[in-house]
């Protein structure tokens, strides 16, 4: 059981942390919740809870207007274009012991929560005041940036803020400069095998690690034997050897959710507060042509991906 609302509001009393409480009804967006306390001069957050393939969790914290670009912070992290994307509902309860609306730094009260990495927007250190939910959606609390820090140390954080608009260039001189918050641990989630990741469009970069846990399994696999034995041997390793014939794309479940956890990454970097203003009422438009730009590439390569996994298991029959 995580911690409540109130066990967290005790908390920080305790701490001495001077904080203001706004109760108001249940929201789930930002701009819901400006309806109820924007005019109390803070900082409104956005807080987004993220996975990448290698099922590691992180909540990158922002101010409302902060724009965060999923592909940028993916490469700034060092898991390349496409290595992070938004974590499964059922993970916020799994991890974070939170309902959905309820993201927040405070979630790392939780023990279940030891191996989530936390990004905070540096803007937030500019604010008289910043705006969170304290584990729950239908109340805001208002503090600062050196509260906040003072909590977090309090549960064993360092906090660091970060440039989150920041695009600087990644390459062979120059590594990503975000790596270093790529959690050590692992945050294991029952019933969510490794064949679950999203698969790796074929222009994406790779993380080296796993080329040489399969380099190394395809070593151990092959046969010490003789000469004679050696063509019924190869025959068999052929046909029981899960190296040579990994395709995520054989569940259709999982082709399904790539495609929707695309989709809705996109749409969430497009409907910003700056592309409200500046299309009005013809907002859906904009953004649907701007998706399916953004989209046509990605589904090209997970289409290659698919014609090339169906020929091969062709070829095998």
């Amino acid at each position: 059981m995580g911690f409540t609302k109130e066990q967290l509001l005790a908390r920080l009393k305790e701490l001495q942390i001077d904080f203001s409480q706004y109760e108001h009804p249940t929201v789930l967006t930002v701009e819901a919740q400006a309806k109820y306390v924007g005019d109390k001069g803070g900082g409104l957050s956005k807080n987004l809870f993220l996975k990448d393939k290698k099922s590691r969790f992180y909540i990158v914290s922002a101010l409302a207007d902060t724009k965060v670009d999923m592909k940028v912070l993916s490469q700034r992290l060092g898991l390349g274009k496409g290595g992070i994307r938004m974590a499964p509902e059922e993970a916020l309860g799994e991890i974070l012991q939170v309902p959905l609306g309820c993201v927040t730094p405070f979630a790392l009260v939780n023990e279940s929560a030891r191996h989530v990495s936390l990004l905070l927007d540096k803007g937030f250190q500019s604010q008289e005041h910043c705006l969170f939910h304290p584990l729950s959606n239908d109340m805001s609390i208002a503090l600062n940036a050196c509260d906040l820090d003072k909590f977090l140390k309090s549960i064993g954080r360092d906090p660091s803020y970060i440039d989150l608009e920041a695009n600087p260039t990644v390459g062979k001189d120059q590594p990503p400069d975000l790596a270093s918050f790529v959690p050590s641990g692992s945050t294991i989630q029952p019933d969510q095998p490794d064949k679950a990741a999203p698969p790796q469009d074929p222009t994406e970069n790779s993380v080296p690690v796993n080329k040489k846990s399969v380099a190394a399994t395809g070593k151990a696999a092959k046969p010490h034997t003789s000469t004679q034995n050696s063509s019924a041997q190869n025959s068999k390793d052929k046909s029981v050897n899960p190296v040579h014939q990994p395709s995520v794309f054989s569940d259709a479940g999982l082709f399904v959710e790539e495609i929707l956890n695309k989709t809705s990454a996109l749409l969430l970097s497009e409907i910003t507060e700056d592309a409200v203003k500046e299309n009005g009422v013809n907002l859906g438009t904009v953004v649907a042509e701007n998706i399916r730009k953004r989209l046509n590439s990605d589904l090209q390569s997970i289409a290659v991906s698919i014609f090339h996994s169906f020929l091969f298991q062709k070829r095998r029959k």
